[in-house]
């Protein structure tokens, strides 16, 4: 029987979906990217913002027509917008046949199983379980890099965010389950790992009682085939030294740091129940720039959060302008229901919201556009992703950019390069936020 996967949302549903990939496989089940002509459909779904909720629902109804057109037999939805509303979706779309929970997607077979025998119900599970099972996973990204999720939950609350709810308490993967499935990977020809979770800085607190990135970073530098290790998720007040030191001392980590920081204004870092300050921000981005000189900072921003004043609108373009993030994205604020910020007063206007989101990216084209101008001239190791069609280029990315989210180097070469590779490449030129070199 054939399979098609639907993932949607963040890297984390999709280490997610690999896992419930792998465990179909060795029932013998056979993956298709046809609609049409699937049996058993799986949508991996996410709800952390408006969009996002809407995206998974227009999926579940595009696919429920299936039960129709094609010949699917079953129809199965998991993720977070079915751990959230799994009563909902049964009642109002029958033709989901099972809904997953976010900590039971290990039991995609029980799903398919019940599915399959014409039962409709759910599977869920205690939102502070940690799904552990021995599969081999089915890396969907190409085969060259695969994300590794180190932790599941938050316990920050930030009063915006539904994830704690959804995902439970913050609960870190045993460090050897994680080395053994990096080794996994690597013997799949694997060769950037990309730690994800909904806060990777925290790791190992809750198991060895300390922070442990560090530690667990050390060992996974110890993986032979891998050559790439980068972090995500970063909350700044939780970045230790002993994380800055293992980035400048192992040559597989690169120098790239996701810090998600949301504001500047402490005013509005209140409101969001973040726990860092202004200064405090400032003052971990210095010192991540003087400990790791070439060091590339991603960060993301929500703009139009409730009661956000001009003034503390242009406090924020004020330090995206000093700090001059490498890498930086914006958000307008959703109100997500159940969330302490939704009842707030004083609600900005959605197009409110869309003209500062607009000034924020702006700037910050401005200082991205400086910022590859700046790398006209050096030599970098860059990862080949393809090769662009009919003509002798290929499309890679450089230490700087991490997959879907960064930006791309292009590549002119006369040989012949396949993807995974690594190349030396010398900048000749910038375009936007992508970049152009020439092979060494």
């Amino acid at each position: 029987m054939k399979v098609l996967f639907i993932s949607l949302g963040c890297d984390k549903n999709l280490a997610d979906t690999e896992v419930m990939l792998g465990l179909l496989a060795t029932r013998g089940y056979e993956m298709t990217d046809d609609e049409a002509d699937a049996d058993i459909i799986v949508i991996n779904t996410c709800c952390f913002i408006h969009d996002a909720k809407e995206e998974s629902i227009e999926n579940i109804l595009e696919m429920a027509k299936y039960k129709e057109q094609g010949k699917l037999k079953a129809l199965i939805v998991a993720g977070c917008l079915a751990q959230r509303y799994r009563q909902e979706i049964l009642e109002e779309i029958p033709e989901v046949d099972e809904v997953l929970g976010t900590t039971a997607y290990d039991k995609i077979l029980d799903a398919v199983d019940e599915a399959l025998a014409g039962k409709h119900g759910m599977i869920l599970e205690n939102p502070d379980a940690l799904p552990l099972p021995e599969t081999k996973r089915l890396v969907t990204t190409g085969g060259h890099f695969a994300y590794l999720k180190i932790a599941e939950g938050c316990d920050k609350h930030c009063t915006y965010c539904i994830i704690p709810r959804i995902r439970g308490n913050f609960r870190s993967v045993p460090m050897e389950r994680l080395i053994r499935e990096a080794e996994y990977l690597a013997g799949q020809g694997v060769k950037e790992l990309i730690l994800v979770a909904q806060e990777t800085t925290l790791y190992g607190k809750d198991l060895y009682g300390k922070k442990s990135l560090h530690s667990l970073v050390k060992e996974l530098c110890r993986i032979s085939g891998i050559q790439w290790i980068r972090i995500m998720y970063c909350y700044p007040e939780e970045i230790t030294d002993e994380l800055i030191q293992v980035m400048k001392e192992e040559k597989k980590v690169c120098h790239y740091l996701d810090l998600p920081i949301q504001h500047a204004s402490d005013r509005i870092l209140g409101r969001m129940g973040r726990r860092t300050s202004k200064k405090e921000l400032t003052d971990i981005i210095e010192k991540l720039r003087s400990g790791i000189p070439d060091i590339c900072i991603r960060t993301t921003l929500i703009t139009g959060f409730p009661g956000e004043t001009e003034e503390e609108h242009e406090e924020l373009m004020g330090f995206v302008d000093e700090m001059e993030f490498d890498r930086l994205g914006v958000f307008t604020y959703s109100p997500e229901e159940g969330t302490p910020a939704a009842s707030m007063p004083d609600q900005v206007p959605d197009e409110v919201k869309e003209q500062r989101q607009a000034e924020l990216m702006e700037l910050q084209q401005e200082i991205a556009f400086e910022n590859a101008q700046d790398m006209i001239g050096r030599e970098i190791l860059v990862m080949i992703e393809g090769k662009v069609a009919d003509e002798n280029a290929y499309v890679g990315r450089t230490y700087r950019d991490a997959p879907n989210v960064d930006g791309l180097i292009f590549i002119n070469a006369d040989e012949e390069l396949i993807s995974g590779d690594f190349a030396r490449v010398k900048v000749t030129g910038a375009v936007e936020y992508d970049l152009i070199g020439e092979l060494i």
